[in-house]
């Protein structure tokens, strides 16, 4: 086994209930939008089998080769269709046209940042490890990184993303701090950051909440990924290429993530919003969607003790009317 494959061999967050409501049959087509190292997509390939396609996207070609590796291993006999993408979800459409789906039967879309991207350290998204400030999912395309947001942001700004994309109670002072410091030497590492954040938090408020620059570092990766409208754009595009009867099974990690799943599945599943009295619908609101999961599905504590990164996930489902 190569050494790209084990890196990323990380362990598929709440598998069983991803497989039980999206309700893989042989011959179905499954997008996983986040394809990472495969962990959902190789038993979701036993279950659709040779006569089912599986579409993987990701935007990391190190995961992209790791993926190939893994499903290609398994028997010919059971491996269904590979379509392999390199790209964002985001580009949903495109990539499925070229691709040349007509529709798809389910879709997974585990977000966030994959555990292998986390702990290699040259990628810059662990605040634990000395690294350049890149957080670049894709260091291919994208220009923006992580210190340039921090070096070239006015103060406003900065305390703008930090708090709206983490909640920190600090962003002010902390974009301040951040701001004083560049003045002195472009700000180039994770632990000159780290540093920094750590003296814009009183000591008393460090004590508690896990480590003082969890937050600012989900803050300035979602703002150079542009997760939020990324996630928008896919969610939307999954519900269009949903065939009916067809599921949307969503992984989120943070509140930010959860709402706008949460908000765009309802938005789907409205239908008519007229005043009662009226006697005919004028609106036009139709519902697409039915949400599957009222409330979000959680790990059980057994999956958390396996998998500490399983914690604060939360799985939504919609089926396409």
């Amino acid at each position: 086994m190569s050494a790209v494959t084990n890196e990323y061999r990380h362990i598929p967050v709440l598998l069983t209930e991803c497989l039980d409501y999206l309700r893989l049959e042989t011959g179905r087509t499954y997008v996983d939008a986040t394809l990472g190292g495969a962990g959902h997509s190789i038993e979701a390939a036993k279950h659709i089998q040779t006569a089912g396609t599986l579409v993987g996207i990701d935007q990391d070609e190190v995961a992209l080769t790791a993926a190939r590796t893994r499903l290609l291993a398994l028997p010919t006999d059971k491996r269904p269709e590979l379509c392999l993408l390199r790209g964002n979800f985001g580009d949903m459409d495109e990539l499925l046209l070229q691709a040349d789906i007509p529709s798809v039967d389910a879709f997974l879309f585990d977000l966030g940042v994959s555990s292998v991207q986390i702990d290699t350290p040259s990628r810059g998204f662990s605040f634990k490890e000395k690294a350049p400030l890149d957080m670049r999912m894709d260091p291919g395309k994208s220009t923006l990184t992580a210190a340039e947001i921090i070096n070239t942001y006015n103060a406003a700004d900065l305390a703008r993303i930090i708090r709206t994309y983490s909640d920190e109670r600090w962003a002010t002072r902390i974009a301040d701090f951040i701001v004083q410091a560049r003045t002195h030497a472009r700000i180039e590492t994770s632990d000159q950051l780290v540093d920094i954040i750590k003296a814009a938090i009183p000591a008393s408020a460090r004590r508690s909440g896990g480590h003082p620059a969890k937050r600012t570092f989900q803050a300035l990766r979602i703002e150079v990924n542009s997760e939020l409208d990324v996630l928008q754009q896919g969610l939307e595009a999954a519900i269009r290429w949903l065939a009916p009867g067809g599921r949307l099974a969503v992984i989120s990690y943070h509140s930010l993530e959860d709402r706008i799943v949460k908000e765009t599945f309802l938005r789907f599943s409205r239908g008519c919003t007229c005043p009662p009295d009226l006697p005919v619908c004028v609106c036009g609101n139709v519902p697409i969607i039915k949400v599957i999961t009222r409330k979000p599905v959680l790990p059980t504590p057994e999956e958390i003790e396996r998998n500490p990164r399983a914690r604060s996930a939360k799985l939504r489902v919609a089926e396409k009317l």
